[in-house]
């Protein structure tokens, strides 16, 4: 079931979504679902119930609500050079940087700690493009909150950025899940080999791999390159990490 919400913040109102599961009245363990680059959409509303429906709180923030209500964003146009379509992606992307990211997610954080139907004392999160970094830079920023992070299909997580998140590694207590794309130039071999160095490096418990032909984008089922055996298997591996860091065991 999904509930639209706002949530106050020292700037304003911050537009987000909650989905829980369709039986039952919870507590469910907290879960947040860092966006793609294409903006809120059907399609990761799907995503936040499906999540949901494996017996989670899940919550999805609209990382660019500091742009204002927007009408659908047509990533393909946009990147094809429709000039409307790349003024309004060039808007909603100016809107965030790192720092709002994190200040949202400390926002989201606290917003799932009072919600009686979440079990919010440790939380997962998963990214998907941009999100795919900001889940690795929550997991850093939040150690003490955040025990699970995933990032499928995201970019620049390795650079030499001095915000880039693999800097954070040496904060992160969260298990760790990375895949990346095939043929991505946002995160390449030489990226996921620096990302997983530093990672191992601080001893937190990690899975970093590009699964082959998966292209940029491949989960979200309304993208050009959705690619339906690669996010079946992201499903399987996404609700696992959770189910493993934040259900209760149930003794034999």
């Amino acid at each position: 079931m999904r509930q639209d919400i706002s949530v106050p913040t020292a700037e304003g109102d911050m537009r987000a979504f909650v989905f829980t599961p369709a039986r039952g009245n919870g507590p469910w363990p907290a879960a947040i679902i860092f966006m793609d680059a294409p903006a809120i959409r059907p399609a990761l509303f799907d995503m936040g119930q499906r999540l949901a429906d494996a017996g989670y709180y899940v919550l999805l923030p609209d990382l660019f609500w500091r742009a204002g209500p927007y009408p659908p964003l047509d990533i393909a146009k946009a990147r094809a050079g429709d000039p409307e379509m790349g003024a309004l992606f060039q808007k909603l992307r100016g809107s965030t940087d790192a720092e709002k990211q994190m200040a949202d997610t400390r926002t989201c954080l606290d917003f799932l700690a009072k919600q009686p139907q979440a079990k919010a004392d440790k939380v997962g999160v998963t990214g998907y493009c941009m999100g795919g970094s900001i889940a690795l830079r929550a997991a850093g920023t939040f150690p003490d909150r955040i025990v699970a992070a995933a990032s499928f299909h995201g970019g620049n997580m390795a650079t030499d950025s001095a915000s880039s998140p693999h800097l954070l590694a040496p904060k992160m207590k969260a298990k760790v899940l990375v895949a990346g794309a095939d043929e991505d130039g946002s995160f390449d071999e030489a990226q996921k080999e620096r990302l997983d160095a530093a990672l191992s490096e601080a001893g937190v418990e990690a899975q970093v791999s590009i699964w082959k032909g998966c292209r940029h984008g491949w989960v979200p089922a309304d993208m050009p390159v959705h690619n339906a055996e690669g996010a079946e298997r992201h499903w399987q591996e996404l609700i696992r990490l959770f189910d493993e860091t934040l259900k209760e065991k149930v003794a034999a």
